[in-house]
């Protein structure tokens, strides 16, 4: 692109003189010297003398300008054919050309006037009038074309100069108006491309979605119109070239001239540099490409993520709200009940949080430009996932202890129930009796034996287990039962010493006592009966 841009821009191009061309005054006819000098030719022109100055320095020096720098620095021959015209004629031809011409001169030839008069007069003028024309380079008077043919091969030579170069002045004019037109598409082509490269570079990555799909359907669109032209370019750079090659793939006995040769060397060149033009703007096209895939990519990652962690967070306040742990077994249990139904709600958002977070690692993966903010937000994600789950289990852990807490207390409240029950129910008129008695104190052994079964053998050891949990309305409601259990136990105690003595009362052995002479028989039954009282 910048060889392109700043190459040579020649002051004149065909199209500008278009009508001074086609009057055929001077012509480049491709043929050179043997030395590679590149041959300009003045054909018979009646009205050469008045050819406006301005038109006929704009021909010589766009003529001069066609040769390659190389073949230019050689010098140009200059054939002037003046076999039909006067002295008068040649004389002006010269001291135009001698005047005017702007490229390096090697040889000046002149076909001078074929009438013997008027040869004559020319031999004598060329002579006299020499230093006048101001040339320091040879001027060779020719009587005809086949002196001409011993200076330069009649390869080289128009069929008007007897030789037999292929030469059409309108096909020559069309190559090089189409030549020009090729250099300027691929200028403009050029431009275009460093101008569109330009705008990509300094384009400001949008911060949402939609300007950024706006952005990048804006800029497709563009590089697919670019290309388009590109392609068009190539397509007329290729078709230039196949008409310039015309003659020669037309007839393999057929060659092209030098300057025809340099004409397809300027078009290939003009291809290369468009197709070197074309691969670097597809390196950076697909760049900027990728950049704003990644831009679009970011949006996307960074719309979700603020989407998935507002719900995160009401999920995560909404967690913080449950505080409470139930003072009694329903209670508990419709606290679990609710904190099952807020892990089953926060399922799919910790999924989409996983899900995201997994996204913006491959992101990462695949070199995306902004790792420094993905990377956080990933941890972000996984680290809120990760505490709502934690902080799920502990909710758990903790109504777990809450529930097993209230039901113990619940168990132990109706352990203590059931002892009250038990000891009110035992008739004190039944324990009297020895049977009695044992009968009552397996009661109350079977029945504390259930206390070892509900770990309730322990009250303080009870007491403790749950400490970390306890709220001060359940620790006293917990103190309450402790005490109970400690009462209901000192009950049971107190009971169990009453009827150990009465059953130890009742298997005393009885010491006869010799009745009274005036004792009555009746009175012995009481006394014998008495501590059974």
């Amino acid at each position: 692109t910048d060889e392109i841009m700043q190459q040579e821009i020649r002051p004149l191009v065909a199209v500008d003189i278009i009508e001074q061309l086609h009057r055929q005054f001077a012509i480049l006819s491709g043929g050179r010297g043997k030395d590679g000098a590149p041959i300009i030719t003045f054909p018979e022109f009646a009205g050469f003398s008045e050819i406006p100055d301005d038109d006929f320095l704009n021909v010589v020096t766009y003529l001069t300008s066609i040769p390659s720098l190389e073949a230019a620095s050689i010098g140009f021959i200059i054939i002037i054919d003046r076999r039909r015209d006067k002295w008068s004629a040649v004389k002006a031809s010269l001291t135009r050309i001698a005047g005017a011409f702007p490229g390096n001169l090697q040889l000046v030839f002149v076909l001078r006037p074929s009438r013997f008069i008027q040869r004559a007069i020319a031999d004598i003028g060329i002579k006299l009038y020499r230093d006048d024309f101001k040339m320091k380079v040879p001027i060779i008077m020719l009587n005809s074309v086949s002196d001409l043919h011993g200076y330069i091969d009649k390869s080289q030579l128009t069929r008007e100069l007897g030789g037999t170069l292929e030469y059409g002045h309108s096909q020559w004019i069309h190559h090089r108006t189409a030549i020009e037109n090729f250099a300027m598409t691929v200028k403009i082509t050029a431009q275009m491309l460093q101008t569109f490269g330009t705008d990509l570079a300094e384009t400001e990555l949008p911060n949402d979605v939609q300007c950024t799909e706006e952005l990048l359907s804006s800029h497709t669109d563009h590089h697919s119109k670019l290309k388009d032209e590109l392609k068009l370019a190539v397509k007329q750079g290729a078709t230039l070239l196949t008409c310039i090659r015309e003659p020669v793939t037309r007839s393999a006995n057929s060659k092209l001239s030098p300057d025809e040769l340099e004409n397809v060397a300027t078009v290939e060149r003009l291809l290369a540099q468009l197709d070197e033009t074309e691969k670097a703007f597809d390196q950076f096209w697909t760049k900027h490409h990728l950049k704003l895939e990644q831009c679009l990519q970011l949006r996307h990652f960074e719309h979700d993520f603020r989407e998935v962690k507002l719900t995160l967070d009401n999920l995560m306040e909404t967690q913080a709200g449950f505080a409470d742990i139930g003072d009694s077994v329903t209670r508990v249990e419709n606290l679990l009940k609710e904190q099952k139904h807020l892990e089953e709600k926060g399922q799919e958002p910790l999924e989409k949080a996983q899900s995201l977070a997994l996204h913006g690692e491959q992101l990462i993966q695949n070199n995306h430009y902004a790792v420094d903010s993905i990377r956080p937000k990933c941890v972000e994600l996984r680290r809120i996932c990760d505490d709502f789950t934690n902080e799920t289990k502990k909710k758990y852990d903790i109504l777990g202890k809450s529930l097993e807490l209230h039901k113990q207390l619940d168990k132990a409240s109706q352990w203590c129930e059931a002892g009250i029950y038990l000891l009110a129910s035992q008739a004190v008129d039944k324990c009297q009796s020895q049977e009695g008695a044992e009968t009552a104190l397996v009661e109350i052994e079977k029945f504390l034996v259930t206390a070892k079964e509900h770990q309730l053998s322990n009250p303080k050891e009870f007491y403790n287990q749950f400490d970390m949990i306890l709220t001060p309305e359940i620790k006293a409601n917990a103190q309450k039962i402790v005490q109970k259990l400690e009462d209901v136990q000192e009950m049971f105690d107190k009971r169990q010493v009453s009827l150990k003595k009465l059953a130890a009362k009742q298997t005393r052995p009885v010491q006869p006592v010799a009745p009274h002479p005036e004792s009555s028989p009746k009175r012995a039954s009481p006394k014998i009966t008495r501590p059974a009282a």
